[in-house]
């Protein structure tokens, strides 16, 4: 993707947000970053039981097993907070 994009203030750029204006063409898409939600990787071991229910489970629903635990583990703790 080009770097040439074109440049504007912040405040010129939620202006042009705000009033539903594409806006896309003043974002760097490659240097784009989400704070907070950058991936961290965590090593887990479990025994093969475990592992064998969770690839049956992801198998189901059509989902890798890394997909699945990310997301049994994000609902647990949205429903701790």
């Amino acid at each position: 993707m080009s770097n040439n994009k074109t440049k504007t203030t912040a405040e010129n750029l939620e202006a042009r947000f705000d009033a539903g204006e594409d806006v896309s063409r003043y974002i760097d898409w490659d240097s784009a970053r989400r704070p907070g939600l950058e991936p961290r990787r965590v090593n887990v071991d479990f025994p093969s039981w475990v592992v064998e229910a969770l690839d049956r489970q992801a198998d189901r629903l059509g989902v890798t097993r890394q997909a699945l635990i990310k997301l049994w583990i994000a609902e647990r703790l949205e429903k701790a907070a």
